[in-house]
């Protein structure tokens, strides 16, 4: 075992030529002090780097040995080469040991950080959400996402992983933790927000631009050639039989196609939602979802006095159409309800269907990476419009209780930064949590 040995007081030297007695035992207490200091950092400097794993003192009640947990050399040099912050704190969160890579992180030299608390590299909100998980980790640990305060007074974006330790014969029991850096986590996934953003834009361009083509002219040619058969029909004869039948036949094939076509059109970029705003689109969408499906739809919108913005009504009318796609292939349901209100701040959209649901925790997006991409694209739509995407599901209990309600609250007067920075998206979420 190799140990630092902590040497008792030295005697002051002797009086040196020329002073009085008193300047003599002010340097000798200098002297002391200044041999004391240098062999503190040195046994520091050695428990530091591993090269003990005691500490001896001499007091009034002799040779005393004191042992460090955990102070293997090989270990202490791992520790010490991560790139993530790691301690040691007790559940009152006193640092009983960091990494230098964490006091890089708070920029604060590690004797300032050893011994005090963690709490003062937290904000208030983030403290009330680690005092609990300091109290119960769990077995198998917590992670929280915060922003760790600097002692420049700078914020970094950071995620706290938390693990109960192993006591190993003391009586006080210590937390795990490892601190890592999320701002280059964070600038790429606003990266990727903002290319998301700019395919949706194009997306929505091209949709804009095919619903044009199809409405000029793919429309107009379709019902050139309806009115042409209805001639054609009109101058066949009773006598030409199975020929007028035929044609007649195919003038019906001919409105479908012209109606299909239509509806395809006003999908992809609805006149209305230009013309006349959201509460008229989301009442054209509702209605034709109930007469093509047979499904109940009850829409309830508050008049809007003023238009919203151009971005926040396609959102609103996007996650609609995506809501009812969902319910027509998947939910079973028999009823929907379409609910849009405005407060002073912010508009909400919620879509309500009473069919069989779904279980968030077997959710095929969940799962496997499959599937799920509608909940996706909802969510992203929310987010950049700086607003937040709740979706809450139950599957059918044995009293019939079950369906999925989503809900989507866009701010209004907000811009999409600071939304997307403060959004709080829940893809999932069973309820009563």
């Amino acid at each position: 075992m190799k140990r630092a040995r902590r040497q008792p007081p030295r005697p002051a030297p002797s009086r040196p030529p020329g002073k009085s007695d008193s300047g003599a035992a002010m340097a000798g207490k200098f002297s002391e002090l200044r041999a004391r200091l240098t062999e503190a950092e040195e046994a520091l400097r050695a428990i530091r780097t591993g090269e003990v794993d005691a500490v001896v003192t001499a007091g009034k009640k002799g040779l005393q040995v004191f042992t460090l947990e955990g102070a293997e050399h090989a270990y202490r040099v791992l520790i010490e080469s991560m790139n993530e912050g790691a301690l040691t704190l007790t559940t009152d969160q006193t640092i009983l040991y960091a990494n230098r890579c964490f006091a890089r992180m708070v920029k604060r030299p590690l004797e300032q950080v050893l011994g005090g608390s963690f709490r003062r590299f937290l904000s208030a909100e983030d403290r009330d959400k680690l005092r609990p998980l300091m109290k119960r980790p769990g077995k198998s640990g917590a992670k929280i996402q915060v922003q760790l305060k600097a002692g420049d007074g700078s914020q970094m974006p950071a995620q706290i992983s938390l693990r109960p330790l192993a006591r190993n014969g003391s009586n006080r029991a210590t937390i795990g933790m490892v601190v890592t850096d999320m701002t280059a986590a964070r600038r790429t996934e606003e990266l990727l927000r903002t290319l998301t953003h700019r395919i949706v834009q194009a997306q929505e361009a091209e949709r804009g631009r095919v619903a044009l083509e199809l409405h000029d002219h793919i429309t107009q040619l379709v019902c050139a050639i309806l009115v042409r058969s209805q001639t054609l029909a009109n101058k066949l004869s009773a006598h030409d039989g199975s020929l007028k039948q035929e044609a007649i036949t195919l003038r019906e094939m001919l409105g479908k196609t012209a109606g299909e076509v239509e509806r395809i059109s006003r999908n992809l970029r609805p006149s209305v939602l230009d013309e006349l705003g959201l509460v008229a689109v989301l009442r054209d969408t509702s209605t034709e979802f109930a007469e093509r499906t047979g499904v109940s739809v009850q829409l309830a919108c508050v008049e809007l006095t003023a238009r919203l913005p151009a971005d926040t009504e396609l959102t609103l009318y996007r996650i609609l159409q995506e809501a009812l796609k969902n319910v027509e292939r998947h939910a079973r349901a028999r009823n929907v309800t379409v609910q849009l209100t405005r407060r002073a701040a912010f508009v909400q959209l919620a879509v309500r269907d009473d069919g069989i649901g779904f279980d968030p925790n077997h959710h095929a997006a969940r799962r496997n990476g499959n599937g799920g991409l509608g909940l996706l694209s909802m969510s992203e739509r929310a987010t950049y419009s700086g607003g937040a995407l709740k979706v809450k599901s139950a599957r059918r209990d044995s009293i019939g209780k079950a369906g999925t309600e989503i809900e989507v609250r866009i701010p209004l007067g907000k811009t999409r930064a600071g939304g997307a920075e403060n959004s709080l998206m829940e893809l999932a979420e069973t309820p009563g949590n």
